[in-house]
């Protein structure tokens, strides 16, 4: 049987405004609070569930997305105006990556997560 990933907790400040952010970037949608999580259905079998936190170290969230998506996505990044990089240590040079044949980039979310986009894995 493989093994899935069902879900994770993602610390917020805010957790509604994060998950509405995260929704809108990745053209996904947030249907409200679930108990005191916030979560957004990222696939069939992946949600995140963002929460509400006072002190926490940030994270890295990695997502392999095909082309038309990573061109969607990247779209509505250029379109709020977040920086954006070519490496999880540069993510305000403004360029992407073609490691492994494909396109990447990293963007830090408002709390200070670094997602991390790619087209190849």
């Amino acid at each position: 049987m493989p093994i899935f990933l069902n879900h994770t907790i993602v610390p917020a400040h805010d957790h509604e405004a994060s998950a509405r952010f995260f929704a809108k970037i990745f053209g996904l949608s947030y249907d409200g609070p679930a108990g005191h999580f916030a979560p957004v259905v990222v696939n069939d079998t992946f949600t995140l569930d963002f929460d509400n936190r006072e002190g926490f170290e940030s994270h890295h969230y990695a997502f392999h997305v095909t082309d038309e998506d990573f061109d969607a996505i990247f779209g509505r990044v250029k379109a709020e105006g977040i920086k954006y990089g070519s490496g999880p240590r540069e993510t305000e040079n403004m360029e992407i990556n073609t490691r492994r044949g494909g396109r990447g980039f990293y963007f830090l979310d408002p709390d200070g997560h670094n997602m991390e986009l790619m087209t190849r894995v």
